[in-house]
C-alpha cells in the first residue's frame, strides 16, 4: 500500500533524512521518502504488516524526532 502522509513540526532536513533511515530499516516497509520542504512522507508498505509497521515507525519517530507528528498513517 502506497500512501502520502502529512509530517508537522519537522525541524530540518537533516532530522528528515535520520527519520526516513530509521523508518526504510523498519520490516515491512518496500519504499519510504521524507520531503523536509512540503513536509510530507511516501510511504509503501506492505499490506498484510501495516498495524505492525505503523507501531514501529511511531517507535521510529519518537526516537529521532520525537515533537514532530505523522497525519494521515
Amino acid at each position: 500500500m502506497k500512501k502520502i502522509v502529512k509530517i508537522m513540526n519537522l525541524d530540518c532536513a537533516n532530522c528528515a533524512q535520520e527519520l526516513e533511515r530509521a523508518i526504510s530499516k523498519i520490516e515491512g516497509v518496500h519504499e519510504v521518502s521524507i520531503h523536509f520542504m512540503t513536509q510530507k512522507m511516501t510511504i509503501d508498505i506492505d499490506d498484510n504488516q501495516y498495524e505492525k509497521v505503523v507501531g514501529s515507525i511511531e517507535k521510529a519517530k519518537r526516537k529521532v524526532e520525537p515533537d514532530c507528528e505523522i497525519v494521515g498513517l
